[in-house]
C-alpha cells in the first residue's frame, strides 16, 4: 500500500505536472497537494524541479518566489492571469 505522498513522488518522476493535475490524479484537494510538495521538495532537496509561474499577460516569470502556489496577480502588469507552477522530479547521476 502506498502513501499519498510516495504516489505523488512516483508522479513526479514520470512526467511534468500541476498541482491541479496531481490534485486531480490523487484525488485529493490542491491545498493538500501542496503540503504535500512543501515535504517533497524537502526530502529531494536536488531533485524536485520547478518551472516557474509565468504571467500570461506580460510574461513576466516568477523565478525568486520561493511559494510553490502561484501569485494571484502579476507585479509588472497587475494581470491576474498567472499560468501555474510546473513540479516535476529529476534522477542526478
Amino acid at each position: 500500500m502506498s502513501t499519498v505522498r510516495k504516489n505523488i513522488i512516483a508522479l513526479l518522476y514520470e512526467g511534468k505536472w500541476t498541482a491541479r493535475d496531481i490534485s486531480k490524479l490523487q484525488h485529493i484537494t490542491e491545498k493538500e497537494v501542496y503540503d504535500h510538495l512543501r515535504y517533497i521538495q524537502r526530502s529531494l532537496k536536488s531533485e524536485f524541479s520547478m518551472v516557474p509561474a509565468e504571467c500570461l499577460g506580460c510574461g513576466f516569470r516568477f523565478t525568486k518566489r520561493e511559494h510553490l502556489r502561484a501569485p494571484s496577480r502579476c507585479p509588472l502588469c497587475k494581470g491576474e492571469h498567472i499560468q501555474d507552477p510546473v513540479f516535476y522530479g529529476e534522477k542526478k547521476l
